[in-house]
């Protein structure tokens, strides 16, 4: 890794699709040596992305081997303890210029390796996996308050998905829309729904709806991070695998497609996959550089547009 000075080279990358207008964008700092944590959240404020990941060297456990760094997550608001799509943005960032291969990034939430590989039309794809989920309940009263602050109801809920918290570096609680018409008319009091959120310690709220065995819609807002909605979600989608595997929705291997951002315009696809005998996520997806003349584009709207 090479010396930086106060004003590292910024990369917006998308991740979960391989068209720039698709999936979710990230910034990038594959050199953030030196910045402090007031220069990395003014960073990630600044590109208004959902967050941006920076690179630094690894911690003294991971010093020697081959390809691993400290990474950290800043939303425009705050830092945040894992990010499934700035990983996967940021890891086929440094294929680009290293080559595809394996990475080991030690985020807040644990250490987290990355494979990249390639196709043979170019395309990179980026696999990480998860820290070790887990599933916790959530209180009645809590779901009431999710639920109001969305305005839904409990009619509008699949009953064969209970609500839950799950965990694979971030919480996010998991409520099931029961049709796929109450997941698009996603229409929120911010204010009330970030509240809600702070005191539980949730990253996202995410919201799913099963179309087949294997295949599922998903929205995720995130009005914690300074955005109404986030268009792709890797470390949501790790949480909502290790929940669908524990409560016995899907087999104990297989793989799930889930589909998230075509109600926002910015359609993308989230490969999850679960295998028997290893607790751990596997998340995968596509990416690509997002030009200059891009680089502006919101991962949502300002919050006014929401309820």
């Amino acid at each position: 890794m090479t010396t930086t000075t106060r004003h590292p080279e910024i990369l917006r990358y998308t991740a979960f699709s391989d068209a720039p207008e698709g999936g979710n964008p990230a910034g990038v700092v594959l050199d953030a040596t030196g910045l402090t944590d007031a220069e990395q959240l003014a960073i990630a404020a600044e590109l208004g992305y959902s967050e941006t990941a920076f690179f630094t060297a690894p911690p003294a456990e991971l010093v020697g081997r081959d390809r691993a760094y400290t990474v950290r997550f800043f939303s425009p608001r705050a830092e945040v303890s894992f990010c499934g799509h700035a990983t996967i943005a940021a890891s086929i960032a440094y294929a680009e210029r290293h080559g595809p291969g394996d990475l080991l990034l030690a985020t807040p939430a644990g250490t987290v390796p990355v494979e990249v590989s390639g196709a043979t039309d170019g395309t990179l794809r980026a696999t990480l996996t998860s820290v070790e989920p887990a599933v916790h309940m959530v209180a009645e009263d809590d779901v009431d308050e999710a639920l109001q602050a969305l305005d839904w109801t409990r009619a509008d809920l699949d009953p064969q998905f209970p609500p839950r918290i799950g965990y694979a570096g971030a919480r996010h609680l998991i409520l099931a829309a029961r049709t796929r018409a109450r997941l698009a008319d996603l229409a929120y009091d911010f204010e009330r729904l970030e509240h809600f959120m702070t005191a539980l310690d949730l990253t996202t709220v995410q919201l799913v709806w099963r179309e087949s065995t294997t295949v599922f819609h998903v929205r995720d807002p995130f009005p914690v991070g300074g955005v109404v909605e986030d268009p792709a979600t890797g470390a949501a989608a790790a949480a909502f695998g290790a929940y669908a595997r524990e409560l016995g929705l899907v087999p104990e291997e297989t793989v799930l497609h889930l589909h998230q951002g075509a109600d926002m315009g910015r359609p993308g696809e989230l490969r999850v996959e679960l295998y028997a005998g290893d607790p751990r996520v596997r998340v995968s997806g596509t990416g690509t550089r997002i030009p200059e003349t891009g680089a502006g584009s919101e991962a949502a709207p300002h919050p006014d547009h929401a309820r």
